[in-house]
């Protein structure tokens, strides 16, 4: 995976998407930034960052992802990676269905994912510096660009969707306590239940999510 170091970008995600549907990028690239300005969050919302979180966006081919992914569930599996390596560096962290990563109750991180040709552009931002009490942060000493180099080790072993799932499952019960905004309405989660596909299912209505 190549990457790219800036100081500051507005958003690391629209760099990525703009110059692959131009096709000025047609190669798995990733951009990473000490500083970002108009931060990408879930359903589009903002995601505000300080300098010296972790910030970064990259574009993946489909075909180097394991077989048996379904593409309704990339963003669990790009962002179960990345909880992974941070309780591997000392974060205790879980991940809330699909996309976010808590430390106890604590947003602290998320994942958002796009489909565009044969690339998932996926982008990251995690919480390392001290911010208001309502957001965590990790207090993990590796510097930014060893994360990131850590992280695209990992996803080139390629872990098999149900390896994952598996492990996801076993923690998903921390979610039933939480709601998820889904198609702009915030939805409890209480009686939810996780289908192999990485799909909820809530009052016999099955709800998927790619963001």
């Amino acid at each position: 995976m190549e990457i790219l170091y800036f100081k500051r970008l507005p958003s690391t995600q629209k760099y990525l998407i703009e110059r692959v549907r131009s096709g000025e990028i047609n190669r798995e690239l990733a951009i990473v930034t000490q500083q970002q300005s108009a931060g990408i969050g879930s359903r589009n919302n903002s995601w505000i960052a300080k300098e010296g979180d972790l910030l970064f966006s990259f574009c993946y081919k489909k075909e180097h992802l394991p077989k048996d992914l379904p593409i309704s569930s990339a963003s669990i599996y790009f962002a179960y990676l990345m909880k992974e390596l941070l309780c591997e560096m000392g974060g205790e962290c879980w991940l809330k269905w699909p996309n976010d990563i808590y430390i106890k109750n604590k947003k602290s991180g998320g994942v958002v994912t796009q489909q565009i040709r044969e690339f998932y552009i996926v982008g990251i931002g995690i919480n390392l510096v001290p911010r208001e009490e309502n957001f965590g942060y990790f207090h993990i000493k590796k510097r930014v660009p060893e994360i990131v180099e850590s992280y695209f080790l990992l996803l080139k072993k390629a872990p098999k969707w149900q390896e994952i799932f598996s492990k996801f499952r076993l923690e998903f019960e921390r979610n039933k306590n939480y709601s998820a905004t889904i198609n702009g309405v915030k939805r409890a989660l209480t009686k939810a239940t996780l289908c192999t596909d990485g799909a909820l299912l809530i009052d016999n209505e099955r709800i998927y999510s790619l963001r």
